[in-house]
């Protein structure tokens, strides 16, 4: 399975950076990104206010990287998926069962996507990175279904795509063990619905 890499921000990432985007996306999928400022990222991340302008340039900055790593951490998923199997109809398994594990593991607060367009309504590099997230998943899921022999492949993709919003959000409003198995049971009855 072939994946495009999130955009590098650097190619080596110094220690500090690390601290300041390791404490943001704690605080800000816990959190709310607006609703966490600069001071208390430097003080939970242990370092000057000058290193973290120097790092991010500023809070927008700091989203943006929370955000490509959310990225990369999808991507990185996939990546493995398709180490661990070539076989297009494992692969989509394989999704579906790694979506259900983040739901129960890491995402217990929905979306950081979601999450974080509800905060940036308007256009804008935040939403631009977002959008390009989005894209990028449909695309991977609906090459995967024209490769497992899916019909409509396209369609396959976007109810996918609709169930893991809808299970992320199920399963932080609702709880997991509600969440988890009406999307594992829904999105195999997409695939079964769309094999010829």
């Amino acid at each position: 399975m072939s994946t495009t890499p999130a955009p590098a921000t650097q190619t080596r990432t110094s220690p500090a950076r690390q601290r300041l985007l390791d404490a943001a996306t704690d605080l800000f999928y816990r959190e709310g990104i607006h609703s966490v400022g600069v001071d208390r990222i430097i003080e939970e991340s242990g370092v000057t206010r000058a290193t973290m302008y120097k790092q991010f340039s500023g809070k927008e900055g700091l989203v943006l990287a929370y955000l490509r790593g959310e990225d990369q951490r999808l991507r990185e998923l996939f990546a493995a998926a398709g180490a661990a199997s070539d076989d297009p109809a494992v692969l989509l398994d394989l999704v579906i069962a790694g979506i259900e594990q983040d739901i129960r593991e890491r995402h217990t607060r929905g979306c950081p996507f979601i999450n974080a367009a509800a905060e940036y309504p308007d256009p804008g590099p935040v939403r631009d990175l977002i959008a390009e997230h989005r894209e990028w998943f449909r695309a991977t899921l609906e090459h995967l279904a024209r490769a497992a022999g899916l019909t409509d492949p396209a369609d396959a993709a976007a109810s996918l795509v609709l169930l893991r919003d809808a299970a992320l959000v199920g399963g932080y409003l609702d709880g997991q063990e509600r969440a988890v198995p009406a999307f594992s049971r829904t999105a195999r009855g997409v695939i079964a619905s769309h094999r010829s």
